[in-house]
């Protein structure tokens, strides 16, 4: 990543914080538009650090330092920082706050407006310590061979694709400003500009937008701040008279211009620094949640159906995926077989590559949730291991994103991996099969998935499912399922993840995902009632499910699945690979 040994950023960067008169740093990893995926140039808690995982905020004192992420990556970050420069810190059992309070209580500490919201810098205020917003990120000041930011084409979504056009989602928007007495409206996440104007673009890996910010005002129109000669023809046709286009220098410019008007911005989503702008030009500023983010969650039908479309495409690659590591898997490494998949995807002439780096886990690496395999560290797939592939694709009408376990025998699994693998399996099936009433919240359902691990004392420390975009990021908000309690509810329309898991540090891991769409549930009752539609097919190792576990009614519904995914799939693969789909669908019950 760069010509400067590791060992030798931390000094460097404190160099450039004492110039600036501060006693530390605090860095969040993200960039300015706090994406979770980020472009190169914005990697800077990698560059510090070596930790390269995608959750993470690291703390620089003049003599000590800490780093912090949550329970996804606390293995990463013990083998990818060095142990005598950071502490390693579980972000939630450990804050950051409370480690500032401990160890630079008294002290000026710096912070980039860019990259923090105004919600994640009130979680400093009480830490003891004064907050300086600096000038000049310390990091860009001493990362000499720092890549420069992404240009790549602003494309149009098609409106056959999007399903409502950019027009349309304007003026749905600026009708909630002017109800909530509001002139404007920040644009920060570049997820919700992509959603607002149908644009899609290629700046951030894995997720298909262009960093760019917008403003919409209350009469419908709006402005985008992107170097114009990136637009391509299509998109600038869809556009109109009512998006006008202004280089990112304009920007400051135009936030002044909006003195004395209400701008809402999402405190959360947006960067302090729009926060200070716009009380330096005497503009009210409305702390509100971003109104794009709920109709972005809420697919239309044409979303809908594109997400059942690609759905079936990317779930006959994965098919064609688990039969070739049945058959040929064992003596390949981890990242050859990640390549493998790749290219079996690739083959679909609507995809867009990977949604997130895929997580190729052989063993005990299987126990890190969110573990990335690198050429020449990984592991070789042996004989008689597990072997964990999560892992999506972007597709022209959609995001998918799958997670299988498998067994590479030949020998029979032992009974404390079936036995574990079956409760997440029930777990899997237990939230799938759920009815509830309109107002649910995903908090509501997360004990589902957990409940067979728990009666007999095991869990995992990761949410159970996330929302996921229509050809956007997939890890989408609001709506969540998790132990973390979120107010938004579950509504139709929504996508999330159905991804239970158990983790032996050390030995196996396991996960099983498939995707959720929320529909109307056909049922009678007091008041309406909602449940799930499974949109992605691919058989679970029946290597790995001790029948005796499952329930008459989970039997039921895992054959019928099973049976869906033959008669959906099969169609679609060569005659060797549909008769392996046939065996390995073939019903469990007696």
């Amino acid at each position: 990543m760069s010509a400067i040994p590791l060992a030798d950023r931390p000094a460097l960067v404190r160099a450039a914080l004492s110039e600036q008169g501060v006693d530390g740093f605090i860095l969040p990893r993200g960039d300015e538009f706090l994406s979770e995926y980020v472009a190169p140039y914005a990697e800077r808690l990698a560059w510090l650090t070596g930790f390269t995982g995608s959750a993470g905020l690291a703390i620089l004192l003049s003599n000590k330092a800490s780093l912090f992420s949550d329970g996804r990556y606390t293995s990463q970050m013990e083998d990818q920082a060095d142990h005598t420069i950071w502490e390693r810190r579980h972000i939630t059992k450990e804050p950051p706050a409370a480690w500032l309070k401990e160890n630079a209580k008294g002290l000026r500490i710096g912070y980039d407006p860019r990259l923090i919201s105004e919600a994640a810098l009130q979680g400093f205020q009480n830490s003891g310590v004064k907050l300086v917003p600096l000038q000049k990120n310390p990091i860009d000041a001493v990362w000499r061979d720092q890549p420069q930011p992404p240009a790549s084409t602003v494309r149009f979504q098609r409106d056959a694709l999007s399903g409502e056009t950019s027009a349309s989602k304007r003026a749905r928007i600026a009708h909630a400003l002017r109800e909530a007495g509001e002139q404007a409206l920040v644009v920060g996440d570049p997820t919700s500009l992509a959603w607002l104007l149908n644009i899609r673009g290629d700046d951030v890996p894995h997720t298909p937008v262009v960093l760019a910010f917008g403003v919409l005002h209350d009469d419908g129109s709006a402005e985008l701040f992107v170097d114009e000669a990136r637009i391509s023809p299509e998109a600038k046709e869809s556009f109109g008279d009512d998006v006008k286009i202004l280089p990112i220098g304009a920007l400051p410019a135009r936030l002044k211009a909006l003195s004395g008007k209400t701008v809402r911005l999402d405190p959360i989503g947006t960067s302090f620094w729009f926060v200070q702008t716009l009380d330096d030009a005497g503009a009210i500023v409305s702390r509100e949640s971003d109104p794009c983010v709920l109709p972005k969650a809420c697919k239309n039908q044409v979303e809908q159906e594109g997400a059942r479309r690609v759905h079936l495409t990317d779930s006959a690659a994965l098919c064609r995926f688990l039969y070739f590591v049945s058959q040929h898997g064992v003596g390949m490494r981890e990242t050859d077989l990640a390549v493998k998949l790749d290219q079996i995807r690739a083959e679909a002439s609507d995809y867009h590559g990977e949604s997130f780096p895929a997580i190729s886990a052989v063993g005990p690496n299987a126990a890190l949730p969110h573990y990335r395999a690198l050429p020449g560290q990984d592991r070789v797939l042996e004989s008689n291991q597990i072997y964990l592939i999560d892992s999506g694709g972007q597709y022209d009408a959609g995001t998918t994103d799958v997670t299988r376990t498998v067994w590479s025998g030949p020998a029979e699994p032992p009974h404390e991996i079936r036995s574990a693998f079956t409760r997440v399996l029930k777990g899997n099936i237990l939230l799938a099969r759920a009815r509830f009433p309109e107002g649910t919240t995903g908090h509501r359902l997360d004990a589902l998935a957990r409940y067979a691990l728990w009666q007999v004392g095991l869990d995992y420390d990761h949410g159970t499912g996330h929302g996921i975009g229509s050809y956007l990021s997939v890890h989408e908000g609001p709506q969540n399922i998790s132990s973390v309690p979120r107010p938004t509810t579950l509504q139709p329309g929504m996508i999330v993840s159905d991804e239970p898991g158990y983790y032996e540090a050390g030995h196996y891991g396991i996960r099983l995902e498939n995707l959720l769409l929320v529909r109307p549930a056909p049922i009678g009752g007091r008041g309406p009632f909602l449940e799930f539609d499974v949109l992605g097919f691919a058989p679970f190792d029946r290597k790995l499910i001790d029948v005796a576990l499952l329930l008459p009614d989970e039997l039921t519904w895992l054959d019928d699945y099973h049976a869906q995914t033959l008669a959906k799939i099969g169609p679609a693969l060569d005659d060797e690979t549909r008769a392996w789909l046939a065996e390995a669908c073939a019903p469990l019950t007696p």
